[in-house]
């Protein structure tokens, strides 16, 4: 953190925007280690397939759907400076497009299937009476996190007059990780957005105690893995059979 950015900061605002996010990332660290000491047998999806299947054929593909289009374009939005995607050729203006309609899209498939995952989990006896109690945790803070972010892009970018929270959110994201927080450049931002930041610090923090550890067991060697080959087996003549 620079002099002048201390010296602008109130005591709240490094609550908020650096012990905050240093103690939920530090949770998230040391949550998985104890997760993957404790509860190897338990780091699953703890998949309900089997008890209810209809729902759960369209919410999911949905949901993980537009969960990786949401994921990669904050990727792009808050690790990426503007200056990089402009060396790329992709301006101000053509960013702005991609990032409002492609995440707008991306925010509706993942709104549809987590809505059409909790009234599952809501209105399917079966699936209700085997919810875990991080479940309990897991589906309000995670629909509040994506209402959030979708309330803030429609409300200030796609209806509003725009907000480049490049130049602020993005900022105080990768001070974080550079171990140079800089709490002025988020302190500023619309409520909406700082909001959103928080509740994805929370979600962060309940990450390694939920179900959403199954994602570092994604089975991507499946993918390189070599063809199974079955040989069909003739069934040996009988014993002095055509005699």
């Amino acid at each position: 953190m620079t002099t002048a950015s201390a010296a602008a900061t109130n005591g709240p605002d490094l609550l908020m925007w650096v012990a905050f996010p240093y103690a939920c990332l530090a949770v998230f660290v040391a949550g998985h280690v104890w997760r993957y000491r404790h509860d190897r047998f338990g780091w699953t999806s703890h998949t309900s397939q089997l008890l209810e299947h209809r729902w759960l054929r369209w919410g999911s593909p949905l949901f993980h759907l537009g969960a990786f289009m949401v994921i990669a374009g904050h990727v792009i939005g808050l690790a990426v400076p503007a200056s990089w995607t402009a060396a790329a050729g992709l301006g101000e203006h053509g960013y702005h497009l991609v990032a409002v309609w492609g995440g707008s899209l991306a925010g509706a498939a993942m709104v549809a299937g987590l809505a059409l995952l909790c009234a599952r989990r809501l209105l399917s006896r079966r699936v209700r009476l085997r919810s875990l109690r991080s479940d309990k945790v897991l589906f309000p803070l995670l629909a509040a996190t994506v209402l959030l972010g979708i309330t803030a892009t429609l409300t200030h970018n796609t209806f509003g007059p725009g907000y480049d929270y490049r130049a602020t959110v993005s900022v105080w994201f990768r001070s974080v990780f550079t171990l140079r927080p800089d709490p002025g450049a988020i302190s500023g931002a619309p409520l909406l957005f700082r909001l959103h930041a928080l509740s994805a610090c929370l979600l962060f923090a309940a990450w390694p105690f939920t179900r959403l550890v199954h994602v570092w067991s994604a089975p991507i060697g499946y993918l390189a893995r070599p063809y199974l080959v079955y040989r069909h087996r003739t069934a040996a003549p009988a014993a002095g059979r055509g005699r």
